[in-house]
């Protein structure tokens, strides 16, 4: 297996629409880093992808484009997010929109959810967590199948539905935040194998931690707690190497 095909294996089956053809996503952003680490990220997924930078020329661009997604940046240099999500209603479209917002702006996340977007993250993230909610949205919106036809993912008496982001261990329910979902999904798809705090970070925190590895060290403890507590451990260290999931 080459090493895309591993890479792809770790991020899980890919989506495509029911007649075979790429998924597309409009990204809006007026950061162009941004909107080229984004582009990056959702290619590799087999999707694809155009970009904007202004509201206006958003609303174009989804007019010919007519994309199966948006993500799409609540401040915007012209018109707002909001609004072009109003225009993009408006136009008839029920295409699923995905927010980006300011950190900690409750306001933003209330008004883009109210106005109908599907669903929000706040900068700085990940882009396994932008890549993660957008197969949640597309899947959900009934536009693609997977190249899987089963979404769960198990190792020993842990299990992961990547449909409905459950997580259960010998059938006992495991609340888990976004970030430690993918954290666990990535350990989970890697079973037995050694991953690097490096390699974790690249997968889980591409965007916003620029390669503190000590994230990693919290985010396995908090994964600990969760999913390890009162259990057979699963989460084992392997010093000076990094982290392995193995059934108890």
């Amino acid at each position: 297996m080459s090493t895309r095909e591993t890479d792809q294996a770790a991020r899980g089956p890919r989506l495509h629409k029911a007649d075979g053809s790429a998924i597309r996503v409009l990204v809006v952003d007026d950061e162009p880093t941004l909107t080229d680490l984004l582009s990056m990220a959702l290619r590799y997924e087999g999707w694809e992808v155009r970009t904007a930078g202004e509201g206006r020329q958003a609303l174009t661009i989804a007019r010919e484009f007519r994309p199966d997604a948006i993500v799409l940046d609540i401040m915007l240099p012209d018109i707002d997010g909001l609004q072009v999500l109003q225009r993009v209603r408006a136009d008839g479209y029920e295409t699923p929109v995905l927010f980006l917002t300011a950190k900690d702006s409750l306001d933003d996340r209330i008004a883009g959810l109210t106005a109908g977007g599907d669903d929000y993250v706040t900068k700085p993230f990940s882009l396994e967590e932008v890549v993660a909610r957008l197969r949640g949205l597309i899947r959900r919106s009934t536009l693609a199948v997977s190249d899987s036809t089963d979404p769960r993912i198990s190792v020993g008496d842990l299990t992961l539905d990547e449909d409905s982001y459950e997580v259960s261990r010998a059938g006992v329910p495991i609340e888990l935040t976004a970030t430690e979902f993918e954290l666990l999904r990535f350990l989970m798809r890697n079973p037995r194998r050694v991953l690097s705090k490096a390699q974790i970070l690249d997968r889980v925190w591409s965007y916003d931690f620029g390669g503190k590895s000590s994230v990693v060290e919290i985010y396995i403890s908090y994964l600990r707690k969760k999913v390890d507590a009162g259990r057979e451990p699963m989460i084992h260290t392997v010093r000076g190497a990094g982290y392995m999931l193995k059934t108890a």
